[in-house]
């Protein structure tokens, strides 16, 4: 009679996963955009986690440029009266552009919010029809 196979022995596996800390420090809303990624995607290439350091540290750039823009106001005079869009406004979306394409480059989920409209119109060639 034929001998069945033996099983495998069992081995433990830990439960906690190895934690990849950022290469430099990073301010509060960049260390929750790091530990949020890292929780879902686990990073560990070193090209991934530079890319993530440079989006998390480029988020704490835009919450700074954010708290200067609320603190100023939108709208500041010139020094004849003249108002004008906060300087740092565009600095800002700036920096959350890169934090969006870093991302996206990096492959994770990032959708861009388009709003509902009609569809595009035909591509492509058509007869003049008469």
């Amino acid at each position: 009679m034929p001998k069945t196979p033996r099983e495998p022995p069992f081995s433990i596996v830990a439960g906690e996963t190895t934690v990849v800390s950022p290469p430099r420090p990073l301010g509060s809303h960049g260390a929750a955009l790091w530990d949020r990624i890292q929780r879902e995607y686990a990073i560990t290439d070193c090209g991934g986690v530079e890319l993530l350091c440079l989006a998390s540290q480029e988020l704490d750039r835009a919450e700074s440029l954010a708290e200067a823009i609320v603190r100023d106001g939108n709208v500041i005079y010139s020094r004849t009266g003249v108002p004008r869009t906060h300087p740092a406004v565009k600095d800002e979306l700036a920096c959350r552009a890169f934090v969006v394409k870093t991302l996206e480059r990096l492959g994770l989920n990032v959708e861009a919010i388009k709003p509902p409209g009609r569809p595009p119109a035909q591509m492509g060639w058509r007869p003049n029809v008469v």
